[in-house]
């Protein structure tokens, strides 16, 4: 268990992927004792995440060769890789088949960079309007947005420079799950804890906000749901 104190206002449990380890972050003038005591205390909660993460089915090691299976938006493509001359290239064909084009010799790590720059191009062309959409809706106006790949948050937000991280990941992911990260990240610019103020916002502008939830913790970066 690693335990981590920081500058922030509760003690948060997470189990992260793949094996379940456990991370708190706790506030700077907890004690130990405080700490030890919530671990105890949430020793079933930690075992039942723990358990679901070991039965959950994940993606082996991508090779980038043809047959494997790749998630775009929520919806599984046979990979098929072409070695020609000329740019690289991604490219939805049909509703099966996901066209992956690059130089003869490739190896698997640039083949791997070509489509991680396709993801994020994917998530870019849908961002601005995502945000001419939410913004009125939630009341609020981010200043910049980026995407980045992070290992266990689906999206961040910094509330002074009032700037969204949105996870690269999500480009895998059905695209109502993209609106909702990035409307739960909105609303940190309103209520910056996880909180019954937080929800109550979450209720107001997204009522099914927990579906779309339960859809990315199917296969979570990390579990982090409780706050002591």
């Amino acid at each position: 268990m690693e335990v981590v104190r920081k500058d922030i206002k509760n003690l948060h449990l997470a189990v992260y992927p793949p094996h379940g380890r456990v991370r708190v972050a706790v506030p700077l003038r907890v004690s130990d004792e405080t700490v030890r005591l919530a671990v105890i205390s949430r020793l079933g909660w930690i075992r039942r995440q723990q358990s679901t993460l070991d039965q959950q089915e994940r993606q082996s090691e991508r090779e980038m060769v043809t047959g494997e299976s790749h998630f775009v938006q929520g919806r599984r493509y046979r990979l098929d890789v072409i070695e020609q001359d000329g740019p690289a290239s991604v490219v939805i064909r049909n509703s099966k088949t996901l066209e992956l084009r690059v130089r003869p010799g490739t190896d698997r790590q640039k083949r791997e960079e070509v489509f991680w720059r396709w993801y994020r191009q994917l998530l870019r062309e849908q961002i601005p309007d995502l945000l001419a959409k939410w913004e009125p809706v939630v009341g609020v106006r981010v200043a910049s947005s980026g995407i980045k790949r992070m290992k266990t948050r689906w999206g961040t937000c910094n509330t002074e420079a009032q700037r969204i991280w949105l996870n690269l990941e999500l480009a895998k992911k059905p695209p109502a799950c993209l609106e909702y990260i990035l409307v739960h990240e909105m609303v940190h610019l309103l209520e910056r804890h996880h909180n019954d103020r937080f929800r109550a916002y979450m209720d107001e502008f997204m009522p099914q906000w927990r579906l779309y939830r339960e859809e990315l913790n199917r296969a979570p970066l990390a579990h982090e749901d409780w706050e002591y």
